[in-house]
């Protein structure tokens, strides 16, 4: 036996080194639009999809959020709480799903959102993927779905592994949450090649970025100019939001300061865009070394 004998095919259908495991095609979201928030840790995936989940609320859609990691804090800001989470609500019945109603695992929040948090494995212990896959399943066999518009995923930090991306497996568009820095857009490159590598089998394309917390929007630009991307959207770096989330409100719950209304109408005009529907980009991501040279200062 050669040592080629020993090695795995890991030309997945996802790409060369796929080893991921594929959706059931039974667990399809049909009938509503679906959104994927990705982005750097810490970049603000949260503040933005609770704010625009606020924003389509406020344009009279029916609204569900899930938040897809084991901090369970990607709406808080709508119910005022930390929801328990689906895997933690599965383990109480020693996962007899069939136990379960929604309204041990679905939460209302501002203006009528509904909150999943599903939560994951602890550290170093399991995937991502089974979560986001059981919350769904969950969902559909509760028909939480049908009487939904609009469905945001709130994923965590950077795409590495399939478990990460299996939310790109159900979206019809992909959002990424950037800043005007070199580490924020690096990881969006990154983020980028993963979504091309789904949209080769599943329905998810790009729909642009989201600058947030910056008071510039200039390497954001450079970058999206060089491969073909957009920026729908700038947040600014205010204070204000930072106050938004301690008091545990979205912008919409805040005192009217002009900064805010601002923002507030930033984040209607992003859910007006994205319902209307984005053209579906097709970036080409860069080589490491070469965001490294194009952007910064010489």
């Amino acid at each position: 036996m050669s040592p080629k004998d020993n090695v795995p095919n890991l030309n997945g259908l996802d790409g060369e080194g796929s080893v991921q495991v594929h959706q059931d095609a039974s667990m399809q979201i049909e009938g509503t639009k679906v959104f994927s928030v990705y982005g750097k840790g810490g970049i603000g995936k949260s503040t933005t999809s609770s704010n625009l989940s606020a924003a389509f609320s406020k344009l009279g859609k029916r609204v569900l959020q899930i938040g897809c990691d084991p901090k369970h804090d990607s709406t808080f800001t709508l119910t005022g709480s930390l929801v328990p989470t689906v895997i933690d609500i599965l383990k109480e019945v020693d996962f007899h799903a069939e136990e379960l109603q929604p309204e041990d695992f679905v939460f209302e929040g501002f203006n009528g959102v509904k909150c999943v948090e599903a939560g994951g494995p602890p550290a170093g212990t399991g995937c991502g993927g089974y979560v986001v896959g059981q919350t769904v399943k969950l969902l559909k066999q509760h028909h939480m779905l049908e009487e939904t518009d609009v469905v945001i995923f709130d994923v965590l930090g950077d795409v590495v592994c399939g478990g990460f991306a299996a939310p790109l497996q159900h979206a019809d568009r992909a959002l990424i949450v950037t800043a005007n820095d070199f580490d924020s857009i690096y990881a969006m490159n990154r983020i980028i090649a993963a979504v091309q590598a789904k949209s080769n089998n599943y329905k998810v394309r790009l729909a642009g970025c989201v600058a947030n917390r910056s008071r510039e929007t200039d390497e954001v630009d450079r970058y999206c100019e060089k491969v073909g991307f957009n920026r729908i959207a700038h947040m600014p770096d205010l204070d204000a939001i930072r106050r938004s989330r301690l008091k545990k409100k979205t912008l919409f719950e805040m005192p009217d300061d002009e900064e805010i209304v601002q923002v507030r109408k930033e984040y209607i005009r992003l859910a007006e865009t994205l319902w209307n529907g984005t053209e579906p980009l097709a970036p080409a991501p860069m080589e490491d070394r070469d965001i490294f040279e194009l952007l910064g200062f010489d």
